[in-house]
């Protein structure tokens, strides 16, 4: 999935998230986003003329790429299984039905995963995983070509993800940094991007705003 974003200056109006346009009279300052989890609380603003300097400096649309499948090819979906010597019915109905989900938000670390993958709590090669991981990553056909053009043409590009922290693993492997900022992970932010969410977060930290034509 990707998202692309078009920001322009008003001095006519007032934005909140989510997504609530009230015309005002002028105001010198506009919260345009706030997000809360369980482990941050994050309140944006801008001023008018600080908006202008934005648009002037920054090419649009600003573009934001999910990462698994739209980017990158998922080893969950397509090698895990294998790895496990299970089809994919039988993986997802041994594993604990929420360890995966609390790794993906940062909530428990690798060791904890290793711990309580299984329902069961059998043990298995946490390092011969993350191998079968690391062989799986790749860039879907064509993607890396559309990221270089985009990037040599000047498009500001951010990767969003609902994934644990071996987003660095894909990043050791494909260095997809030569293209885009690593800038929302759910391991960094201890929750998962909703649509709601994901909008006011992103919005906020890369200081654009939703204005009503």
């Amino acid at each position: 999935m990707a998202l692309l974003i078009s920001w322009r200056p008003s001095s006519a109006s007032n934005i909140s998230f989510p997504f609530i346009v009230k015309k005002t009279s002028y105001s010198k300052s506009a919260k345009i986003g706030s997000f809360s989890t369980n482990n941050i609380n994050i309140s944006c603003s801008i001023t008018s003329s600080s908006a202008s300097t934005m648009v002037a400096q920054r090419k649009l649309p600003i573009l934001l790429f999910d990462v698994m499948d739209t980017i990158v090819r998922d080893p969950f979906y397509h090698d895990v299984p294998a790895f496990f010597r299970m089809s994919m019915k039988e993986l997802l109905e041994s594993k604990h039905p929420t360890s995966w989900i609390e790794f993906e938000k940062g909530l428990i670390s690798e060791e904890e995963l290793t711990r309580k993958f299984f329902k069961d709590g059998r043990s298995f090669d946490m390092e011969g995983l993350k191998n079968c991981m690391r062989r799986g990553y790749s860039y879907l056909e064509g993607v890396e070509g559309l990221l270089k053009s985009l990037k040599e043409n000047g498009y500001e590009i951010h990767a969003f993800t609902n994934y644990p922290i071996w987003y660095q693993m894909i990043e050791n492997e494909l260095k997809l940094s030569n293209y885009l900022s690593w800038t929302f992970c759910s391991c960094i932010f201890g929750s998962f991007f909703t649509f709601t969410n994901f909008l006011s977060l992103n919005l906020c930290l890369i200081n654009i705003s939703l204005i009503k034509p």
